[in-house]
């Protein structure tokens, strides 16, 4: 008798990219590469492609909430993540929702704006995400640009992004993943601060002609290992991995050059 695919699921909580390469598409193709059974509750539906996005409509956050439950109710998460919550009054759904149906790990990444520019997450919406969604949380996964808006500071060296990662991780009593890629240079540096400990994570530079969806990727990387019973530091390391590889399979479609989130299936090649 064969093993069951999957012992375990994962809950992405994220706006719908049209485009497939970000957002829940991006995360439930990840989850699935990861042997983790992805389920999912819409909070945007966004018309986009990688080249940018031209509308969101936001769902009643009641919707988003139910949306939760009945994934709980359902299926046994091990882990969720948020990616794109857009608006204040979604972020308080969500995290109500989270210590209603006792999620285990929540792992937030604040997506706040697209790589073309276009805003993801209102601005009054900042304030509910560090005072009611972090608090419910396990790790949170800024990018450069969000930690400078969550610390209203910038963020420009090393010393900087390790320091503002061990800020973020004291003042809201949470891990944090500090990802460095804006920096520069020739090497890729992250920064893990949790409880008091800091783990720098270091790595080539992987020339890549498009990185759209990489940080949904890694987020639902980590959330997939987590789900999986990792410890933290080394469902980070495993994620970095599967960013990284998902990078260098990445191959031509139309005008654009997805990440390959399959590609380390056993079976290679195209989608």
């Amino acid at each position: 008798m064969h093993a069951p695919l999957f012992s375990v699921a994962a809950l992405t909580i994220a706006g719908s990219d049209s485009g497939g390469g970000a957002g829940l598409q991006a995360d439930i193709k990840t989850f699935s590469a990861l042997g983790v059974y992805g389920t999912s509750a819409v909070t945007c539906v966004t018309a986009q492609n990688p080249s940018g996005v031209s509308s969101i409509q936001a769902l009643d956050p009641r919707t988003v909430m139910e949306q939760i439950r009945k994934v709980c109710e359902a299926f046994p998460i091990g882990a969720a993540k948020t990616g794109m919550l857009y608006s204040a009054d979604i972020i308080r759904a969500v995290a109500a929702a989270d210590i209603e149906m006792g999620i285990p790990v929540l792992v937030v990444d604040p997506v706040m704006v697209a790589a073309s520019g276009a805003r993801l997450l209102q601005a009054d919406a900042v304030d509910a995400l560090c005072s009611e969604l972090l608090p419910t949380a396990r790790v949170i996964t800024p990018n450069l640009h969000e930690a400078e808006i969550i610390l209203g500071r910038s963020v420009s060296t090393e010393a900087e992004l390790r320091a503002a990662a061990r800020e973020i991780g004291e003042k809201y009593d949470i891990a944090c993943v500090l990802k460095g890629g804006p920096l520069g240079g020739d090497r890729m540096i992250d920064v893990l601060f949790d409880e008091g400990e800091e783990t720098v994570f270091m790595g080539p530079r992987i020339e890549a002609r498009e990185s759209h969806g990489c940080g949904c990727a890694f987020s639902a990387a980590l959330t997939a290992y987590l789900a999986r019973g990792l410890l933290l530091a080394d469902a980070v390391r495993e994620a970095k991995d599967f960013v990284a590889g998902a990078l260098e399979h990445a191959h031509r479609l139309g005008a654009h050059q997805p990440l390959h989130f399959f590609w380390n299936a056993s079976l290679r090649g195209p989608f």
